[in-house]
């Protein structure tokens, strides 16, 4: 026995021990701090408090007049607590009061055993969730949720854009809101918030993320708007654009297409409709393009325009391609103006393949940007496209002649445009954009002009732009005329590729992309304007030109244009009518 008692003695003995030193094991822990002080941290950290990321309010948008064209209201969801409501009978006939609901089906919500039940199906207005707030029920939640809301509608949609969802996040879309995303969405505040009832968390909220004030003016945009919509009305197209700049700047000053869609119901739009084709669609622009081709033979020096000519044939053949005119005729011995003027394909040839020559030509055409992004500060920007000889694999000698009046290869309307600010800005091109400075709490950043490229000296773009003088005083584009200004201007009427047509050179034999490009007044640009018409029957001259001269009629009056007699009288009466501004 005293043996048997022995050994039960030991084994309690060792039970003991170890477990004296997994306590005191446990007790060590505790002062230096070890797993179970980080344990219990944890443990209390996650029932008494909850890390919750708050998103600042989205920046605004003005137009360069602080006219809002993007602000921020809320919406709310409701729901309530059934446990926490006493007099459910009441709670039930005020709410559905205030939210305009079944009263039966709010006193089934708030008598359910459910520990939380929602009111609403859809998210109600600011004022509706002030009502319930104003009923003071325990028990009752309002969740709110920011919403972008755009107060001109569908003006200037495709510039601006719109706001959506990515993920769990609302991030901008298009234009400006795409663009300027993180600018106008602002950093997320992390706080550590308390879950413990009655305990005070910090009323910390995230600064709002930074305005942007856009170059563009609101009463400009509603003209380009709706004298667009009047053009595609009157002569018969399906969409259409119109962009208008300050060619100095480089300042965008509208951007109108159509179809357009409201940015407050972005989501029941056709996705096709959202993008900007101002600077998102590539187009064959015509004969508007040869002002390029025209200034880069000029930039050879092998032209004197008082004494060149050239023989101007009805088919003029070259790799493998029948070039002609407009008008199917040959006219003789025709001078460097004319080509311009007149709108020959087979003077644009001749500049191109026994002037320039392709190295020199496709050359000149990289040194006006042409296939590149103009850099425009907006979401979804397309470059143009442009074959060359040695690089493109389908390049061919027919390309030379096609490209040199805009048929092989592809603009922006936006690219275009900035093609004609270079005749009318002496040589110079602006970066083309569209903020006019940013507003980050009390400080403004403004944006300034910044020059991208000179192709051309002042010389050829002045010459240049006399011959588009020329072409709206007695030409193509006469129909471009603005009564009391002087005008310089180029139509382009543009075969549009159709290779379901069947049409010999696949484009479709009825219908043409319209396009004139212009600025006035001419010897001192203020405005220059681009104005296409897709898919018409007629020339540009017969309607992009006449659209044009009924859009500037009214774009000089809004912007305070002095007429040719009037800057006249000024610069006579010694004053500078170079600083006269857009007011």
């Amino acid at each position: 026995m005293r043996t048997s008692f022995n050994r039960r003695l030991s084994v309690i003995t060792l039970i003991l021990i170890i477990a004296g030193v997994g306590m005191l094991g446990r007790v060590a822990s505790f002062q230096w701090q070890f797993d179970v002080a980080s344990y219990l941290r944890t443990v209390a950290s996650n029932r008494y408090s909850q890390i919750d990321d708050q998103s600042p309010a989205r920046g605004l948008i003005y137009d360069r007049n602080m006219e809002i064209l993007a602000a921020n209201t809320t919406e709310y969801g409701i729901g309530v607590s059934p446990i926490y409501i006493t007099d459910k009978e009441a709670a039930a006939a005020k709410l559905a009061d205030a939210i305009g609901l079944d009263r039966t089906f709010v006193y089934n919500a708030v008598t359910s055993t459910a520990p939380y039940v929602p009111l609403t199906t859809e998210l109600v207005s600011s004022e509706v969730a002030a009502k319930v707030e104003a009923l003071n029920i325990f028990g009752v939640k309002l969740d709110p949720h920011p919403k972008r809301v755009y107060p001109e509608g569908s003006l200037a949609a495709h510039v601006i854009g719109f706001v959506g969802w990515e993920g769990e996040d609302r991030r901008g879309y298009v234009g400006v809101e795409g663009d300027y995303n993180s600018d106008l969405a602002g950093q997320k505040l992390i706080t550590e918030d308390s879950t413990i009832p009655f305990e005070a968390n910090a009323n910390t909220l995230p600064p709002p993320g930074r305005d942007i004030v856009l170059t563009l003016d609101r009463r400009i945009q509603y003209i380009a708007e709706t004298e667009l919509q009047d053009a595609i009305a009157r002569y018969g197209a399906v969409s259409g654009q119109v962009l208008i700049m300050d060619p100095r700047t480089g300042e965008i000053l509208a951007m109108a297409s159509y179809p357009t869609f409201d940015p407050n119901t972005y989501f029941s739009t056709d996705a096709s409709l959202l993008k900007n084709p101002a600077v998102s669609d590539t187009y064959e622009p015509g004969s508007v393009f040869k002002i390029v081709t025209a200034a880069l033979a000029l930039r050879t020096g092998k032209i004197d325009i008082n004494t060149w000519t050239y023989n101007d044939v009805r088919v003029y053949r070259y790799g493998g391609a029948d070039i002609m005119n407009w008008d199917r005729a040959g006219h003789g011995s025709q001078t460097f103006p004319d080509i311009l003027v007149r709108s020959w394909n087979v003077g644009t040839t001749t500049l191109a393949v026994e002037v320039m020559g392709g190295e020199y030509f496709y050359k000149g055409l990289k040194d006006f940007g042409v296939g590149a992004a103009t850099g425009i500060d907006m979401e979804g920007e397309a470059p143009g496209t442009v074959k060359e000889p040695g690089i493109d694999l389908y390049w061919s000698d027919s390309d030379l002649a096609t490209n040199s009046f805009g048929q092989g290869l592809t603009v922006t309307p936006l690219q275009m445009l900035c093609y004609a600010n270079i005749m009318a800005n002496g040589g110079l091109m602006m970066q083309p954009h569209i903020r006019l400075a940013t507003i980050d709490g009390g400080r403004v950043i403004p944006s300034e002009p910044v020059p991208v490229r000179s192709p051309i000296t002042p010389q050829i773009a002045s010459t240049i732009r006399d011959i588009m003088v020329d072409v709206v005083a007695r030409g193509e584009g006469a129909s471009a005329k603005v009564p009391g200004y002087t005008v310089a201007g180029k139509t382009g009427t543009a075969q549009i590729p159709c290779p379901e047509c069947g049409a010999a050179g696949g484009y479709d034999p009825d219908l043409h992309n319209a396009t004139f490009v212009g600025f006035l007044p001419a010897d001192e640009p203020r405005v220059s304007i681009l104005i296409k018409l897709d898919k018409v029957t007629g020339f540009a001259s017969e309607s992009a030109a006449p659209a044009f001269a009924q859009l500037a009629s009214r774009l000089v009056v809004v912007m305070n244009i002095p007429t040719d007699a009037e800057r006249q009288n000024l610069k006579q009466q010694g004053g500078q009518t170079d600083q006269i501004a857009l007011r």
